[in-house]
């Protein structure tokens, strides 16, 4: 049986828009949390850890935070 992913998207009433994973905040796409749907507002999570925009693109450009397996570096299996 494939496992499902724990994603969720959330809209809050006052417009408040975010985007877990597992229950954190964490987003690779882009911001994980637009508080009232102000983009220059928004904030930037990987696994529930905050980051400033400069720090989440060079995470997602040097595909930090993932296990070594999943890195493309990799290409034959032991």
């Amino acid at each position: 049986m494939a496992k499902k992913t724990m994603y969720r998207r959330l809209v809050k009433e006052d417009g408040t828009k975010a985007v877990t994973f597992e229950g954190k905040l964490h987003n690779w796409e882009g911001p994980a949390l637009i508080p009232e749907g102000d983009i220059s507002k928004a904030e930037y999570y990987i696994y529930g850890i905050q980051y400033s925009k400069e720090e989440w693109k060079s995470a997602i450009n040097d595909h930090t935070g993932l296990p070594w397996y999943k890195t493309p570096g990799i290409l034959e299996r032991f």
